[in-house]
């Protein structure tokens, strides 16, 4: 039964998270300013593997728990390709929208905070991104993972398009 209890903290053990944000609101009441606390977290393992999650609380510790646990519960798989994805994409999540772009070997992410904390945790090494209209943090956030999930590998391509690899990898 311990080598059970072993082997979950292990595979738990390999997916990583990563506090976005932290955002504080005030409500002033008769006694004076109650505070609380929202946190957006993004966890992932690295290998394609990425998820976000939104928590709130009176307390950033509680708020942070809420979130990662909000995120392992929204895991997805993402198609990279290599260490890069493969193609470009577009995201989009309300008023922003962030444009995503292959890089080749050695290139690094090039990205904002929020959009370099979901992408690395997806397993993404090398990409160009950038942002058009609004820059808020959940925004940004979730176009990023938009634009993950619309990725598709060359074999959904030729599947979809009923054409051999080779010709979907030269287009």
């Amino acid at each position: 039964m311990a080598e059970d209890s072993r082997f979950m903290v292990s595979q738990e053990g390999a997916i990583e998270d990563t506090v976005v944000k932290v955002f504080r609101c005030a409500k002033v009441v008769k006694g004076g300013r109650r505070f609380s606390f929202s946190a957006m977290v993004a966890v992932g393992d690295r290998k394609g593997t990425v998820g976000i999650g939104y928590g709130k609380a009176r307390e950033v510790p509680k708020a942070v728990e809420k979130a990662v646990k909000d995120a392992k519960k929204q895991l997805q798989h993402v198609s990279l390709y290599g260490q890069t994805i493969p193609h470009q994409i577009i995201g989009r999540f309300g008023a922003t929208k962030i444009k995503m772009l292959p890089a080749s070997p050695g290139t690094g992410v090039i990205a904002g905070g929020s959009a370099r904390a979901v992408l690395e945790l997806a397993g993404v090494h090398d990409i160009l991104t950038k942002v058009y209209g609004s820059t808020t943090t959940k925004n940004v956030v979730k176009a990023t993972m938009d634009g993950l999930l619309k990725l598709r590998d060359p074999q959904a391509f030729s599947d979809i398009r009923g054409i051999t690899v080779e010709a979907v990898k030269r287009w």
